[in-house]
């Protein structure tokens, strides 16, 4: 091409605005995490269950994904269709911002549940 296709330019200030580039998009980038919600029992009251709902929806809001977990203690281990009732019902309230990821399962003492973000 005519002229020759080229800039006189500095080569630090270049360098300087790359590296700007570089931190600016790092800084839009999230990170997700899994953020745990406990119940100590499957016995938990509803308006307990609606707060610890109100957490994980700000949880998911922010782009985390959320574990909800339910700890079975002595003889509570009998009855382990409570918790999963509970944590379907978890879900179901939480459907508008998340989707199950993961359905609850048994590990041991304690039945887990996985939502990740809409």
């Amino acid at each position: 091409a005519r002229p020759p296709v080229c800039k006189i330019m500095d080569f630090g200030k270049y360098k300087y605005e790359q590296s700007k580039r570089v931190k600016e998009s790092r800084k839009k980038q999230h990170v997700t995490q899994l953020k745990e919600i406990r119940f100590k029992t499957p016995k938990i009251s509803e308006h307990d269950l609606e707060y610890r709902a109100a957490q994980a929806r700000d949880f998911l809001k922010h782009g985390n994904k959320v574990k909800v977990s339910v700890r079975f203690w002595g003889r509570e281990m009998t009855h382990v269709e409570l918790g999963q009732r509970k944590l379907e019902h978890m879900a179901q309230i939480l459907e508008d911002v998340g989707t199950i990821e993961q359905r609850p399962r048994l590990e041991g003492r304690s039945m887990s549940l996985v939502l990740m973000p809409r």
